[in-house]
């Protein structure tokens, strides 16, 4: 059982009690909210005439069906508009603070939140969506609940939850060109499995972290339900310190004594950890999914693994992952056309990440349709002031507005039929973009951004 570690710090520290059920009545610091997963929550204290008892405590946006070519309002998209007008009168109701469309701290939630300063080390923050993981990147501990939650944690500000295990994963090494945090969260999971974090949270620690800033770590904590882990985070230090400082929801002249608390909730000198596995990443390259999760993935210079190399499930699910991509083993994914490259989501829509396919577009044409969907309205704010808008323009891309867009085409920003799709984003399930019979691949920014140019999944090295 896990001692001293950052998870039991924040864990016992939001404690209520015991239930019935065995399981611990946990206190929740913060709760993030947004249209998809609150409307029957709100309806559920209608009914029973209760209020948001810590209505401070909650921040709501719109994200997962905002249109991203347009804000005229209505919506064309009838069930985008019905959907956003009742957070609207939701949030009016029970008092809780909204960023508004158009109001210059609206985007995806996950990117919006973390940069206005709402989430700080030591919190235990909840939202309605399983990449609320994200948040561990500042030493939070960060879960994503169903609308039922919702519901409890907006009537009484706690919840029921079991204590999970602590694995601690070390990620020691040197990044090599064109490798990044995206590729390293594919390649734990690759390594550790989709469902090999079941019943755990993740530590993410090493020297390789401890080198990554904080939008990058966001990235790493924001895959690890990708890889079966409730929760995903990395101890606070002076890079999470600095981040916050001046962020406009961040402790202001009481900043100092909250750094002090912060840097006492981190893991201790004699943590223990029910799991610890060691991943050095020297040798790793760019990565591209080839299958139908994101644990079937290959280094860009390899082959799709050979169905013999594959036994029992996985062996099934491979056979069903070759059909359904249209692929076959042994198949190399590079030269591969594809249809749309995406650009963005809660993995890879922040400043950095925009950066890093600027880098790439710079100068040059894309061959597909490729958007590029900044993960909010302040992101887009900062990458106009860097021109990176132009940069995009003049490649050819479609620079949009703040959104979830293609991630999982809750909107109109969707594959049709079988286009395949080069996505910076998190899931490459049957389905996903929006199309049943459309096909995701996951990478990182610089390899969408090269595959864009070329029309064919690409190698983005060759142009760093």
């Amino acid at each position: 059982m896990s001692k001293n570690t950052l998870y039991d710090k924040v864990w016992n520290a939001h404690v209520v009690g015991t239930l019935p059920s065995g399981q611990a009545q946990i206190f929740v610091g913060r709760h993030l909210i947004h249209e998809v997963t609150s409307p029957q929550a709100f309806e559920m204290l209608r009914d029973r005439k209760l209020s948001a008892i810590e209505a401070t405590l909650a921040t709501a946006v719109v994200d997962h069906v905002i249109p991203t070519d347009t804000h005229t309002r209505p919506f064309a998209d009838s069930q985008a508009e019905i959907m956003t007008a009742e957070l609207e009168k939701n949030v009016k109701e029970f008092k809780i603070k909204y960023f508004e469309i158009d109001g210059g701290k609206q985007g995806v939630c996950h990117v919006t939140y973390p940069e206005q300063g709402i989430i700080w080390p030591g919190q235990l923050v909840v939202c309605g969506d399983s990449h609320t993981c994200t948040y561990g990147a500042f030493g939070a501990l960060a879960f994503g609940i169903g609308t039922t939650q919702v519901s409890h944690v907006l009537a009484t500000q706690s919840m029921a939850m079991e204590k999970l295990k602590v694995r601690r994963i070390n990620i020691t090494g040197e990044l090599g060109k064109g490798v990044t945090a995206k590729d390293v969260a594919l390649h734990i999971i690759r390594t550790l499995g989709v469902k090999g974090g079941v019943g755990f949270a993740y530590e993410f620690g090493g020297s390789v972290v401890d080198a990554m800033s904080m939008e990058e770590r966001m990235t790493l904590c924001n895959l690890a339900v990708e890889g079966g882990a409730r929760s995903g985070y990395v101890n606070p230090d002076e890079i999470t310190f600095n981040y916050l400082k001046t962020k406009p929801f961040a402790p202001k002249k009481d900043f100092e004594p909250a750094m002090n608390y912060w840097k006492g909730v981190a893991s201790g000198s004699d943590a223990e950890y029910d799991n610890v596995v060691d991943i050095n990443v020297s040798a790793l390259e760019p990565i591209i999914t080839w299958g139908v999760n994101p644990e079937q993935g290959i280094n860009v210079s390899k082959k799709i693994p050979s169905l013999d190399s594959f036994s029992g499930k996985a062996k099934e699910e491979a056979l069903d992952a070759f059909n359904y991509m249209r692929l076959t083993d042994g198949q190399s994914l590079i030269g591969t056309k594809v249809d749309v490259v995406f650009i963005g989501s809660c993995t890879n829509g922040r400043l950095s990440d925009l950066v890093q396919a600027a880098q790439i577009l710079k100068g040059r044409k894309v061959k597909v349709r490729t958007l590029v969907v900044p993960g909010s309205e302040e992101v887009k704010k900062e990458a106009e002031a860097l021109g990176l808008d132009k940069v995009f323009k003049s490649a050819g891309c479609e620079w949009r507005l703040a959104g979830c867009s293609m991630c999982l085409a809750m909107n109109p920003d969707k594959l049709v039929g079988n286009q395949r799709s080069a996505s910076t984003s998190n899931r490459n399930f049957k389905g996903r973009q929006g199309s049943p019979t459309g096909r995701t691949h996951l990478m990182s920014p610089y390899t969408a951004a090269a595959t864009a140019i070329e029309g064919v999944f690409a190698d983005p090295r060759k142009y760093l």
